[in-house]
């Protein structure tokens, strides 16, 4: 496999960290240059792109790969038509310098079906997003799979839940004082450990897969639940509970209590074979917490 990961982030590094070994070539994106160093020591040849411009140095780079990931999030200003950055700069190099493409995977969002008002969806339901960053990622999937269409390339589409992981997760936010517990009638999120992120990738990248997969987890819950659980595994008070309606909260935190559902990763089990090592999130954090990896 020759990979060119365009954000090669939390996700992507993750990814790369579980099939390094296998001698595969691959190289990636960022758009900070203090975090070259980072890729380089992840085994990724490290490329700088803003968003903003082509750059010959990666469109060269593309002309030998075999795999494409795009884990690279829509612009934060929308406008029509500018909701992927790789589409707009890399669109012509993609689908005339790439001969050897065989598959594409793009890390999406489950935001994008939108508010169910707390009912179970799974890939066949209908895409109704709300937010504006989901609106995005809806309109970047069809771009994308009109892209790999015209091209006769699988694209695999992993519509991921809230992500968390060594790093990133409640037990770092409650060590860093910075635990609430939001409270809204009836209101669920799904969540998804990274390292399960790395093994639907693998498995959707040597599959060569053309589907849509939801990756999360087994058990929608109150994110209440999550924070008093953990408070509970290391021995802490949980902080007193906050009613959403009054909250003091910034615009985008708000938006995320706008879209309630609960997502189904049967077909992921069923088809592409995801083995979840984190399935839902009392397991997930006990093990987390007893094996300090968090």
């Amino acid at each position: 496999m020759n990979l060119f990961i365009f954000g090669a982030g939390y996700s992507a590094q993750t990814f790369v960290r579980r099939v390094a070994s296998q001698g595969h070539m691959i190289a990636g994106t960022t758009r900070d240059g203090d975090k070259l160093n980072e890729l380089r020591d992840c085994s990724i040849e490290p490329f700088l792109f803003d968003g903003n411009n082509a750059g010959s140095e990666i469109s060269a780079r593309l002309a030998a790969v075999t795999h494409l990931l795009i884990s690279i999030a829509p612009p934060r200003e929308a406008t029509v038509g500018n909701v992927d950055p790789v589409l707009n700069c890399f669109a012509d190099t993609i689908c005339t310098s790439m001969p050897n493409l065989k598959w594409i995977g793009y890390l999406s969002t489950v935001g994008v079906y939108g508010n169910h008002n707390g009912a179970w969806v799974d890939e066949n339901a209908e895409t109704t997003p709300v937010s504006a960053r989901s609106v995005q990622r809806d309109e970047a999937e069809k771009l994308w799979q009109a892209l790999a269409t015209e091209m006769n390339v699988p694209l695999t589409i992993l519509r991921l839940s809230g992500i968390y992981g060594p790093g990133r997760n409640v037990f770092r936010t409650m060590e860093a004082g910075r635990s609430r517990r939001l409270v809204k009638k009836d209101q669920v999120f799904n969540r998804i450990h990274v390292a399960d992120i790395a093994q639907a990738l693998d498995l959707a990248a040597t599959a060569c897969s053309n589907e849509i997969f939801n990756i999360t987890d087994n058990q929608p819950a109150p994110p209440q639940d999550v924070v008093t659980f953990a408070h509970q595994l290391a021995g802490k008070t949980p902080p007193a509970e906050l009613d959403f309606e009054t909250a003091d909260l910034t615009p985008m935190a708000r938006s995320f209590y706008g879209e309630n559902k609960r997502v189904s990763n049967a077909k992921s089990r069923e088809l592409l074979g995801v083995k979840y090592q984190y399935p839902d999130y009392k397991s997930a954090l006990t093990k987390m917490w007893n094996n300090n990896e968090w």
